[in-house]
């Protein structure tokens, strides 16, 4: 397996994502709490570029009448249907198989390689 090291984690802030072209294949890399997250920059319900979406948080299961949001800075939301996903495991939260292409992200010698 090839890794591909195309930036220095500083250039990703927390809550941050940049997109990259690599191996053929539009990625984002996402900075989510200090640990980075690679996904296919594509969405499995209809095709979007999911890093077009804003990564926010949800709603947590909560009783009648109680609305709980938390996860916040751990959700991708699709800009065009607002289907829901994990960038930390690539779950829709929408549909419990389908699911966001995940790419194991490497920091080694101060790059992040996917």
């Amino acid at each position: 397996m090839t890794v591909h090291y195309v930036i220095e984690p500083e250039q990703i802030p927390e809550g941050h994502h940049r997109v990259f072209e690599i191996a053929g294949r539009s990625i984002g890399i996402y900075n989510v709490k200090g640990e980075f997250y690679a996904i296919l920059n594509y969405c499995p319900h209809q095709g979007a570029e999911i890093c077009k979406g804003p990564v926010c948080g949800t709603s947590l299961e909560s009783r009648v009448y109680e609305y709980k949001f938390g996860r916040e800075g751990e959700i991708v939301r699709c800009p065009w249907h607002g289907w829901e996903f994990d960038l930390k495991t690539g779950k829709s939260l929408v549909k419990e198989k389908v699911r966001l292409r995940c790419y194991k992200v490497f920091v080694e010698d101060g790059k992040i390689g996917v």
